[in-house]
């Protein structure tokens, strides 16, 4: 099993973390009560920073997440602060370090969010809650799954969430939002709508991963005491920006051959923008020299329109499409090696299609598949896992799920299942696009982007990943780490033209593109700020779907 390179940090997975916990209680005899005191004094710090004044609301189940918050609220009321604590279950069902920290609870005792009628219950919730300045959501942690209340009658578990969600206070989720799940970030019914998440030890996948990004706010991951060492290996990190210093450099004995060939395939009548713009960013990405592979009648609008360095292959078309009679011409082209960026702009015709999937199937070169290259494997995606070259996917959500015969919705709610589907079956690394970028590869790894760039939600900033990773495949990164890094390049050009331009909203994707130089050499700030608070419930994907530009 391959283990995850030094610029991923690892976010492990909730059973991971049951195993962490349970070695450093069992096996290095750390006290589950020290934990858990360390982890509520982290939180009631966040409070503080949050809200410094006015009324408190610490709302907590029965089982560990709740007697983290009945710490916050104990440490809270130590202080002076008026805090009002609410229950799912009543005291006889808290067990273990819980059920101590209810009893060492100063104060009133906990208002109990428990009845027969869910109406009473999301009314007791929501009175007890009015006029907070800060509430602590302590009902579920990272143990988790599926939905919190089930059927027509709503349980006080989901009646809470509502409650917290609907009162307009901010709220500081322990670990992980109540009602995300930790390992996957699926949400799959009611869930909390935090405006920070406190996380342990270390960060969860669920935290980064749409949709539970949406629901997580600001992350802070604080240290709670688990000594080094400890077992379980994560399969899925963050992406940091120690990723750049892959990135080859030229030096006094570089030619325009060893800084890498990369030919475009793409192109058709009204589409010959998005083309342009993935070969424009493979060249501004390092890519020594680059080629676009377009129909023939259509190549004087590259050759006209610049720009200059941009070498061009005319190939046979049918009234300004591809056409499976210009495979050859690309597979010649690619003789000196380099890599293949397929798709951008090639239109959906039959011929298009046929192109699409015949240049894929005998290319020798490493290939990124975008677009209508994708399209044209639409139910085929298993015929790419027949390549011997390397092979990097870049679907959006509607092309995944096209690609696997799913709705875009089904992979909207599963992202990372989805992602790691595709990529067993490809036998390639796939990129899923969106605010959380995944890049999946066959084995299970998973990177996840940072993102923070809304400035890429304009068309055609998909071709520009699309010769970005081009690029770096053909300078000689490994497969795996020329998508990543092209992601963080894409990212991190997205929002340095944001910043040159003014606003997320004034920029293009050429800006975009003329970005990437300064950001690959350092000069742009590579770092992006944690998940949007205000952002709990929207799409946040960051991506427009579209077929190219002209």
């Amino acid at each position: 099993m391959d283990t995850l390179p030094e610029w991923l940090t690892p976010l492990p997975d909730a059973q991971t973390m049951r195993e962490v916990d349970r070695w450093a209680i069992e096996e290095q005899g750390v006290s589950g009560l020290d934990l858990m005191e360390r982890a509520g004094a982290g939180v009631a710090s966040v409070v503080e920073r949050i809200a410094a004044d006015g009324p408190v609301a610490v709302v907590c189940g029965k089982g560990n997440n709740g007697g983290d918050g009945l710490v916050v609220a104990r440490l809270l009321r130590e202080v002076g602060r008026n805090v009002t604590v609410l229950c799912v279950a009543p005291p006889e069902e808290f067990s273990g370090d819980a059920h101590q920290n209810l009893s060492r609870l100063p104060g009133e005792a906990p208002v109990l969010l428990a009845a027969d009628d869910a109406a009473e219950i999301g009314s007791r919730g929501a009175g007890a809650l009015a006029g907070a300045a800060v509430i602590v959501d302590a009902l579920l942690g990272t143990g988790f799954r599926g939905a919190p209340g089930q059927g027509d009658r709503r349980e006080p578990m989901a009646e809470a969430i509502a409650a917290m969600n609907a009162a307009g206070a901010p709220v500081v989720s322990v670990d992980v939002p109540s009602g995300v799940d930790a390992s996957t970030g699926v949400v799959s019914g009611d869930a909390v709508c935090a405006s920070a998440t406190v996380t342990f030890h270390a960060a969860k996948p669920g935290l980064w991963i749409a949709p539970g990004k949406t629901h997580a706010g600001e992350v802070e991951t604080i240290d709670i005491g688990v000594p080094r060492g400890a077992p379980g290996q994560a399969r899925i990190g963050l992406m940091e920006s120690s990723v750049l210093d892959l990135l080859p450099r030229r030096g006094a004995r570089s030619t325009k051959f060893s800084s890498g060939h990369v030919l475009v395939a793409g192109g058709s009548r009204g589409l010959m923008g998005a083309p342009r713009m993935a070969a424009q960013a493979s060249m501004r990405a390092g890519a020594g020299y680059v080629t676009a592979c377009i129909p023939r009648s259509l190549q004087g609008i590259l050759a006209s329109g610049g720009p200059p360095e941009l070498m061009t292959r005319g190939l046979a078309d049918d009234d300004g499409g591809l056409t499976a009679d210009g495979v050859a011409g690309v597979l010649e082209g690619s003789a000196r090696g380099g890599a293949l960026a397929l798709g951008p702009g090639l239109g959906r015709s039959q011929g298009a299609v046929l192109f699409a999937r015949e240049l894929a199937r005998r290319a020798t070169v490493a290939l990124v598949l975008d677009a209508d290259g994708l399209n044209a494997h639409a139910g085929h995606l298993r015929e790419l896992a027949d390549r011997d070259a390397p092979t990097v996917l870049t679907p959006h959500a509607g092309e995944l799920g096209r690609l696997l015969e799913l709705d875009a919705s089904e992979i909207g709610r599963e992202r990372l299942r989805h992602v790691r589907a595709a990529a067993g079956q490809a036998r390639a690394t796939v990129v899923l696009k969106g605010d959380d970028t995944l890049v999946a590869d066959p084995s299970g790894r998973v990177a996840v982007s940072r993102g923070d760039s809304p400035a890429l939600a304009t068309a055609g900033t998909g071709d520009v990943l699309t010769g970005v990773i081009a690029a770096l495949l053909a300078q000689g990164l490994e497969t795996f780490a020329a998508a990543a890094a092209g992601v963080w390049l894409h990212a991190a050009a997205g929002r340095e033209a944001a910043r040159r331009q003014g606003s997320a909203e004034g920029a293009i994707a050429s800006d975009v593109i003329a970005a990437l130089p300064a950001v690959r050499g350092g000069a742009a700030e590579g770092r992006a700020r944690g998940p949007d608070p205000r952002a709990c419930g929207r799409r946040g994907d960051g991506w427009t779907e579209q077929r190219g530009t002209a």
